[in-house]
């Protein structure tokens, strides 16, 4: 099997697990309020069904131009609303153990967007 097929599972299993965390986990609702983002619970949901869908289609390495561009948004807005902060307030290495998993995910996207902007995926 080759080393993209498994960065699309990893990348789907991330994204479908948190989706679905996001859809039954009632914590969400209020973590998404509490960083005052309009319609949290419209917002909640979006983000939810994009991750769960697209995450899907990555698994399937399926429409892979089209599922990865709002996942590395997404991932981008998480750093934004969720890490940043955290690097204001409460330094470098604190922000840098939050943001791994992220930055991990962006740049296993990004990766991947490379490969099929320039190549099929196997």
């Amino acid at each position: 099997m080759h080393i993209t097929t498994w960065i699309c599972y990893c990348i789907g299993y991330v994204f479908i697990v948190s989706s679905i965390m996001k859809l039954i986990n009632g914590d969400f609702k209020g973590f998404f309020m509490s960083i005052g983002l309009p319609f949290p619970e419209l917002t909640l949901f979006l983000v939810a069904i994009t991750e769960l869908a697209c995450g899907m289609l990555i698994v399937g390495r399926m429409y892979m131009k089209l599922a990865v561009p709002p996942l590395i948004l997404i991932m981008l807005g998480a750093l934004y609303f969720t890490k940043i902060p955290v690097l204001w307030t409460d330094g470098l290495l604190t922000f840098a153990m939050n943001a791994r998993l992220d930055i991990v995910m962006l740049i296993l996207l990004l990766l991947i967007w490379q490969q099929v902007k320039g190549y099929k995926i196997n």
